[in-house]
């Protein structure tokens, strides 16, 4: 697995999926016809209210803004569901639909893996 992202993590528990990029409520409405289980998304904000629908059956949540005192932080918590937030990424390839990790690191830390 080769690492792709870096962020804070809100849970020291690991995730594995096939990872969905979500931009709109219309990605959302996909996921939940095709069946959200085990899927890790991608968001860019913290939309607690558009994954609502899909949340509680995710793996896990990686987001490139927030905090963890964001919403969606403290939503993922209280479901068990770990998360990434205020992830950088460091590739531009897409990561829409590739089996990905999500791992505690040091501290408040976490990565973001990519299976080869």
């Amino acid at each position: 697995m080769r690492r792709v992202g870096v962020g804070l993590i809100t849970l020291r528990l690991s995730a594995e999926g096939e990872l969905r990029v979500v931009k709109s409520i219309q990605d959302v409405i996909k996921l939940w016809k095709e069946g959200p289980d085990g899927k890790i998304v991608l968001v860019e904000d913290a939309g607690t209210t558009t994954l609502a629908p899909v949340l509680p059956k995710l793996a896990g949540v990686v987001c490139t803004s927030g905090a963890l005192g964001s919403h969606l932080a403290i939503v993922t918590r209280e479901l068990q569901i770990p998360a990434l937030m205020g992830t950088k990424l460091e590739t531009s390839e897409s990561l829409d639909r590739k089996r990905v990790a999500i791992q505690p690191d040091e501290g408040a830390g976490g990565v973001l893996l990519l299976s080869e």
